[in-house]
């Protein structure tokens, strides 16, 4: 390698770490106002009033129950995740590997599914749900979101690549064609179903108009909506409302350091494909 070539290599660097430090400043500002007094916001300097109180005043004023919110946001993410990696790989299974009539027309519906904005059809599901009794419970934050038509379209890219020789030699083993999809195929999908994961865990995490559409109930509430709500009674308290904000985005960060490999496989692996 030439001086120029190391050259070469050590700007590339230095500019993704300018860049990486530039995407990043906004969290990093969150986080240390979290952990200062009001007098020392507006400041940055290691001499400022550090604290815990504001992670504190989360955790132990009654007024609001941070571990409740926490709870409820995590069970539904766990649903929404879970039943996305049953619904959505057998969907876009069957529309890659399955030949049945109407698949192309089924698969077309998917697609222009997805240029819908979710908001045109906040009030029907509304309704449904509503007729359904399921207003104030985990079914109303789960159930219309246990698939995706993105990641139906996601993953039908993927198995297209996956060649049909292999789920020939499963099926003369002995396997049945759902057989061969949950012991052959499913696990050669791993990176896109991370990725698909990190996607809706992040998606769910933060969402905020299904679940203060959906839950009225201040015990149900879920860790955005609970902290909007005390947003709009501590709205001068900067460094409490900033505290709020790194709970709610540290367990997104974590999720996707812990699975960022395969989450760029998966990006890699499920491209539009002809």
């Amino acid at each position: 390698m030439t001086a120029y070539q190391r050259l070469g290599g050590l700007g590339n660097y230095v500019l993704l770490f300018a860049l990486g430090f530039i995407f990043a400043l906004p969290f990093l500002y969150t986080l240390y106002t979290s952990f200062v007094t009001m007098q020392d916001v507006n400041k940055l300097t290691l001499d400022a009033h550090w604290t815990f109180q504001n992670y504190k005043i989360f955790f132990s004023n009654p007024a609001y129950n941070v571990p409740q919110w926490l709870a409820n946001t995590a069970v539904m993410t766990a649903l929404v995740i879970l039943g996305n990696l049953i619904i959505n790989p057998m969907a876009g299974f069957a529309l890659a590997k399955v030949q049945f009539a109407g698949r192309k027309g089924i698969y077309w519906i998917v697609v222009a599914t997805m240029m819908v904005p979710y908001h045109m059809i906040l009030i029907p599901v509304f309704v449904n749900v509503a007729q359904l009794g399921w207003l104030n419970s985990y079914a109303a934050l789960t159930v219309p979101f246990l698939y995706q038509c993105l990641y139906i379209f996601m993953l039908r890219q993927f198995f297209i690549s996956v060649p049909g020789e292999f789920i020939e030699a499963a099926r003369i083993d002995g396997l049945t064609k759902m057989g061969a999809f949950w012991r052959i195929v499913y696990p050669l999908a791993k990176s896109s179903l991370i990725t698909m994961s990190i996607l809706a865990f992040a998606g769910t995490w933060n969402s905020y108009l299904i679940p203060s559409t959906m839950v009225t109930d201040p015990e149900r509430y879920v860790l955005v909506v609970g902290l909007n709500s005390v947003k709009d009674l501590f709205f001068e308290n900067t460094p409490l409302i900033m505290a709020g904000v790194v709970l709610s985005t540290l367990p997104i960060l974590v999720f996707f350091f812990i699975f960022q490999r395969q989450y760029i496989e998966g990006v890699s692996s499920s491209g539009i494909k002809g």
